[in-house]
């Protein structure tokens, strides 16, 4: 199984989200082809109903700890159903690498 594979797994088992999304960005940087090394995850589960961010990323985190020991980065939009559709579904898209040798 994939890390990509995993995380998506963990995180349905864990939040039983509305909406999931793992998204594999590590060919926006300075890796290997193939690499599963940057991720954005957004989540949309009533789970985070009353949970400040912080918390909300330390219960992914905490979910996440042994894949979080193989990938250099992971972006996290946790998301109630309500901020979702307040959102319309959108969320901030990732900047551009500035590391490596990509801007050179």
């Amino acid at each position: 199984m994939t890390i990509q594979q995993t995380i998506e797994q963990k995180l349905t088992d864990a939040f039983e989200p509305e909406f999931l999304r793992v998204e594999n960005e590590s060919s926006m940087h300075n890796v290997a082809p193939g690499s599963e090394s940057h991720f954005k995850v957004t989540v949309v589960s009533d789970a985070f109903k009353d949970l400040m961010l912080i918390k909300r990323h330390r219960q992914v985190n905490q979910i996440l700890e042994q894949e979080l020991k193989q990938i250099h980065a992971l972006a996290l939009h946790t998301l109630t159903s309500e901020e979702w559709f307040d959102k319309a579904g959108k969320v901030a898209d990732s900047p551009l690498c500035k590391g490596g040798s990509k801007n050179q």
